[in-house]
């Protein structure tokens, strides 16, 4: 006899489609693809090359940043019962024990992939671990929340520093760069459930154009100027050769700088006209995705090209794939 469609047990294949789906939604995975920039720029940042220890840190700060979305959603499960009950863990999709044990095992990789790059990229990745677990179980909802958000993205960006042996000292500038736009978006986001102030917004604006303008500015009299070693052999052709790539990297720099404070502002406008909950999440969306082109800016500043395309590259796919899960 035909099976009654209105008692009959979903196939496996489907109960399996919608634990992924559910997995993915907890863990966030388009925003994935804002990691990889942190340790690439870090690298760039500390004179240093990418290497395979450069693979090794961005593989430690994919497994520590999804540790952190598991780690957040565990920490939100009352909240998002009355303000998010789509999300996975109050709908029953996931169990607030797997989520936890999520956490804790893939904080357990990233740290045992650092401690393979050596002592000081560990060490930094425990620094940046302790910060994410802080963030999530006590600092969120108090004034330290942003700041502390803003500490484990420039501790990222320095564990790419580390562990591709650059001098750190020199990725500093960069790592604060990030941090800034990190606290701005951050900022935002305590609104995204209830809306709220435009001031938010308009902070996240303001910080934008700064940095924009800071990285288009920030060295660009060395960047038209070749180094002393090229300027004293200005008498043969790789005087003019040298200048001519300083001239196309400050070109990249504005551009990818244009296109960062393009990302990010649009969204952030339209928040700031109308605070809403889902215009504030798109701006915080948009701040997220902006990180891509900041941290191609910043490596391009850096003077590392290469590095700043590979970057930018990413962009595509977070902007695709964030239209089917959202990033917050």
């Amino acid at each position: 006899m035909p099976q009654d469609t209105a008692t009959a047990t979903p196939p496996r294949s489907t109960k399996q489609g919608a634990n992924v789906h559910a997995w993915v939604e907890l863990l966030r995975l388009p925003a994935l693809f804002t990691v990889p920039g942190d340790a690439l720029a870090g690298a760039a940042a500390a004179g240093a090359s990418p290497n395979p220890r450069t693979l090794v840190a961005i593989a430690s700060s994919l497994c520590l940043y999804e540790a952190g979305m598991a780690l957040n959603d565990w920490a939100d499960r009352a909240e998002d019962a009355v303000d998010r009950p789509h999300r996975p863990l109050p709908s029953g999709r996931i169990s607030p024990t797997a989520a936890l044990a999520a956490a804790g095992g893939l904080t357990a990789a990233g740290l045992a992939l650092a401690s393979t790059a050596g002592r000081r990229p560990l060490a930094v990745a425990g620094a940046l671990a302790a910060t994410v677990w802080s963030y999530d179980l006590v600092l969120k909802r108090t004034p330290a929340g942003p700041v502390a958000m803003a500490a484990a993205r420039s501790l990222d960006l320095l564990l790419g520093g580390v562990a591709a042996n650059g001098d750190i000292r020199r990725a500093l500038p960069s790592a604060l760069a990030l941090g800034t736009h990190t606290l701005a978006v951050t900022t935002v986001s305590r609104h995204e459930t209830q809306g709220g102030s435009p001031w938010a917004p308009l902070s996240g604006l303001a910080t934008t154009a700064a940095l924009a303008w800071s990285i288009t500015r920030d060295g660009s009299e060395r960047d038209r100027q070749p180094p002393e070693r090229d300027r004293q052999a200005g008498r043969d052709r790789h005087a003019g050769r040298a200048a001519a790539t300083a001239a196309n990297l400050v070109s990249l720099r504005g551009a990818l700088a244009a296109v960062y404070a393009a990302t990010a502002a649009r969204p952030l406008f339209h928040a700031a006209l109308n605070p809403s909950p889902q215009l504030t999440q798109r701006a915080v969306g948009g701040g997220i995705r902006a990180m891509i082109p900041l941290q191609a800016a910043l490596a391009a500043r850096s003077g590392a090209p290469v590095t700043a395309l590979l970057t930018a590259a990413l962009a595509p796919a977070a902007r695709r794939f964030g239209r089917k899960v959202s990033m917050t």
